[in-house]
């Protein structure tokens, strides 16, 4: 394991961590769910150091995406976020970790400009792993995969109208 690796590897755990414990012992549910977002893309930093691209982006654009949307939406919704709650961000150490952290990505983007790590040239036929999955996804399960984007509009649809009569008397 080179250190490089390793850098990657313990940047992105204490990121993780560090999300996770700012996750846990946030009062207000909106910067809970933006420190959980955190989590989620440092995770996919991890699955992309295990040489596994796709599920880091499934993570990226299932969980990050559309699972943290909802999640916002409900709490919107809700009204969960009151102003007196959302500034979790007026304290100095959290904007002083936040530079650390800017500062250490920083490091590492300019460590691997200079390095100019080598490239690997794909083969023509190499193997694909998004291909096998869409072609499933978009032959055998099509119906599933259109009726499941129809049941989320109509419960999106559904909150909306729920609310909107709630804030109409």
């Amino acid at each position: 394991m080179t250190p490089f690796y390793r850098f990657q590897f313990y940047l992105f755990a204490l990121m993780a961590i560090g999300a996770a414990l700012l996750f846990v012992t946030r009062r207000s549910p909106v910067s809970a769910a933006l420190w959980l977002v955190n989590v989620m893309f440092a995770l996919s930093g991890l699955y992309v150091m295990l040489d596994a691209p796709f599920v880091a982006a499934v993570q990226v654009l299932v969980y990050a995406g559309a699972i943290m949307v909802v999640f916002i939406f409900v709490v919107m919704l809700l009204n969960l976020g009151r102003p007196g709650q959302l500034p979790d961000l007026r304290e100095v150490a959290p904007r002083l970790g936040a530079g650390v952290v800017g500062i250490a990505i920083l490091a590492n983007l300019l460590a691997v400009r200079r390095d100019a790590l080598p490239t690997v040239a794909l083969e023509p036929h190499a193997d694909n792993v998004v291909t096998p999955v869409a072609e499933l996804l978009f032959s055998d399960y099509l119906l599933a995969f259109e009726l499941t984007s129809i049941v989320l509009l109509v419960a999106v649809v559904g909150a909306v109208v729920l609310a909107k009569r709630k804030a109409a008397p």
